[in-house]
This record gives structure tokens, C-alpha cells and sequence, in this order.
């Protein structure tokens, strides 16, 4: 029987040692220069987000119409939901 011998990774999985654990990465941020800034620093859209706001607040803020969707979301308690719209492109400041 031939031996083949181990890299660091399969003897540490065969001998149960658990790998150092990585620290958190932080935020992802995109140096960018615009004209009289000093400084600025781009937070990176890594598109997985999706920002919710009852009806209500949209409203009374008289933002442009909304376009239907027909998608169901799942929010961090597990519920479930349907969102009345889609806007995008609006501008926050």
C-alpha cells in the first residue's frame, strides 16, 4: 500500500484542529475624487440589499408611481410579504 502524504488542511480535518479564525473583513469601500472633497470613500453596492418602506411613508413623501411586482420576500423574522412596488433610481440624501 503506497502513502501519499497530507498538506496542512487534510491533516488539520483529519486530526480535528480547528483553522484560525479570519477576523471580519469590515466594509467594502471604493476610493473615489470628486471636485472640493477632501475626502471620499464609496460604500460599494453589492446589490443583495433591498430597502423596505410601508406605503404610508411613500405617500406622504409624494415620490413617482411605483411599478407593480409580483415578487414575495422573506424578512429576518421569517415572515413573508409581498411589496406593493419596485421604485428605483430615487435619490436620498
Amino acid at each position: 500500500m503506497a502513502r501519499t502524504p497530507l498538506n496542512e488542511h487534510c491533516s488539520a480535518v483529519l486530526l480535528k484542529k480547528l483553522l484560525e479564525k479570519l477576523g471580519d473583513p469590515g466594509k467594502f469601500l471604493i476610493p473615489c475624487d470628486f471636485p472640493r472633497m477632501a475626502e471620499c470613500l464609496a460604500l460599494a453596492d453589492l446589490g443583495a440589499s433591498i430597502n423596505l418602506m410601508p406605503y404610508s411613508v411613500w405617500k406622504r413623501l409624494l415620490l413617482s408611481d411605483l411599478t407593480p411586482t409580483c415578487m414575495t420576500l422573506e424578512l429576518a423574522d421569517r415572515s413573508i410579504t409581498s411589496p406593493i412596488g419596485i421604485a428605483e433610481d430615487v435619490y436620498v440624501k
